[in-house]
């Protein structure tokens, strides 16, 4: 059952190993979304944390109506309070803008974290779009999340199709060997029908509550410039 509460076999942690969640984006801004899919995932996979990997820019995404990052990172902090979620703007650290160059410099710094990359059905929808994205499948497992109104178009996806074969249960993450890639993971729960373009159109002025505010990143603990774009 997707729901249930997995924890990761005496293995990893004898080996000092910590498993650790991908979610990446804008959060322009993180909403209430954002949190309750995270926690759902670590609950579902027994993941120790989520990562809030809070993008400098998303190449897929025009820059218009884009908060400035600090805001982006403040907001994120603010909605992952009380939790076991660590939203970081590492990516302006390592100078990546792909995604299969972030997964790499995170696992070159990171040697002793088990990652699982985790995406919303709507993006398995357009993975394929992704530069190499079968070598974002071949860094670490891939857990996607069911959106409403998306599942259909990322059944259909040539992303979908090709990952098909390396289909796995939540449990699988239990034991070590699980953690091999090519995987994907599929978790349903209640949909969440909120978002950011909602929230925007709703209250316009939310960056504006974050302005003037440098912010200290929670997993470098360095400082992001308010003015950064």
């Amino acid at each position: 059952m997707a729901g249930a509460r997995h924890r990761p076999d005496a293995a990893l942690k004898t080996a000092g190993l910590k498993t650790v969640g991908l979610l990446g984006g804008s959060f322009n801004p993180a909403h209430g979304g954002h949190r309750r899919i995270s926690l759902f995932a670590m609950k579902a996979l027994g993941l120790d944390e989520v990562w809030w990997l809070v993008s400098p820019g998303n190449p897929l995404k025009p820059r218009a109506g884009m908060a400035p990052l600090a805001a982006r990172l403040g907001s994120a902090r603010k909605m992952a309070r009380g939790s076991r979620i660590v939203p970081t703007a590492i990516e302006r650290e390592l100078g990546t803008v792909y995604t299969i160059d972030t997964l790499r410099a995170l696992r070159r710094r990171y040697p002793r974290v088990r990652f699982v990359w985790l995406m919303g059905s709507d993006n398995l929808a357009q993975l394929h779009r992704w530069r190499d994205w079968r070598e974002i499948a071949r860094t670490m497992p891939i857990a996607v999340i069911a959106r409403p109104g998306y599942d259909g178009r990322a059944a259909a996806s040539p992303a979908a199709a090709w990952l098909g074969r390396y289909r796995r249960s939540a449990a699988s993450l239990q034991h070590r060997a699980g953690w091999s890639a090519p995987a994907l993971i599929h978790l349903r729960f209640d949909p969440d029908p909120r978002s950011a373009t909602a929230i925007r159109r709703a209250d316009p002025h939310w960056a504006s509550r974050f302005a003037g505010f440098a912010q200290r990143d929670p997993l470098t603990h360095h400082p992001v410039d308010p003015d950064t774009a």
